[in-house]
């Protein structure tokens, strides 16, 4: 399958790394860490680490920056904010907040893989107010309404 999609991007310091899809098939491009030396995350603490690039967002997408699964399942590392969202008119830097929910200490290295980027498409419909929906088979069943639980 052809990409003709472009992501522009720019290095907002010299040390900055593009992001870049670790093989062929990567949905996520790695998105890293733009600092001058280690920090150390201590258990159930934030922080906001700079990725030291901005990126022009293709209009009709937006940017989403996901966990890298190897941080949480082997070091307790996430998202702060369990899913980030670039809009496409963004034009700042791009920032990843973590949170360590282990018991241990993590420290972030220079320029180490911290999320990953996925770009997706965006629908932008128009809100209108209705007084009825349409009916479906599940109706307004919620968690678990399936049968299937939770």
């Amino acid at each position: 399958m052809e990409n003709s999609v472009i992501l522009y991007c720019k290095r907002l310091r010299p040390q900055a790394v593009l992001p870049v899809r670790a093989t062929s098939g990567s949905a996520g491009m790695d998105l890293s860490a733009c600092i001058e030396e280690p920090i150390t995350l201590a258990p159930g603490s934030r922080i906001l680490i700079p990725t030291g690039i901005a990126a022009a967002i293709p209009q009709g997408a937006a940017g989403m920056i996901y966990a890298r699964s190897s941080l949480g399942v082997k070091h307790g590392i996430a998202l702060s904010n369990g899913v980030g969202v670039i809009d496409s008119d963004y034009r700042g830097e791009i920032h990843v907040g973590l949170c360590n929910f282990s018991s241990e200490p993590y420290t972030i290295h220079p320029g180490e893989r911290i999320a990953q980027l996925v770009l997706h498409p965006v629908l932008l419909p128009k809100v209108l107010e209705t007084q009825e929906l349409d009916d479906t088979q599940r109706g307004a069943g919620g968690f678990g309404s399936t049968g299937r639980g939770i």
